[in-house]
């Protein structure tokens, strides 16, 4: 769920009022009000386009996450890597190839 305090913050920080972020995300005050006080829960599309619009993480507007940061830290997606099967090490070790064959074509 939505942490509507979290959401609030981020968006007085950035000197946005509630009618500036409804306007963002094509919906009218009221709903926009009502995800900042818990009373209306937020779509996936939505959380997307808010964590977007106040550059931070979705993690973070969902209270899951104290890092407003949307990059993840490198070594957290590397100590995440241990946890991979043979398969999935196998199929990263291909994007990466294909990836890098790419950017030098």
């Amino acid at each position: 769920m939505l942490n509507g305090e979290r959401l609030r913050e981020e968006r007085i920080a950035q000197n946005l009022t509630q009618e500036d972020m409804a306007k963002k995300l094509g919906i009218t005050r009221q709903a926009y009000g009502n995800y900042e006080t818990g009373k209306r829960d937020v779509d996936s599309q939505t959380l997307v386009k808010l964590a977007i619009t106040l550059d931070v993480s979705v993690d973070y507007l969902l209270g899951l996450s104290k890092n407003k940061n949307n990059n993840t830290d490198k070594n957290s997606v590397l100590n995440n890597l241990n946890d991979l099967n043979q398969e999935e090490e196998m199929l990263i070790k291909l994007i990466i190839s294909s990836w890098r064959k790419m950017k030098t074509e």
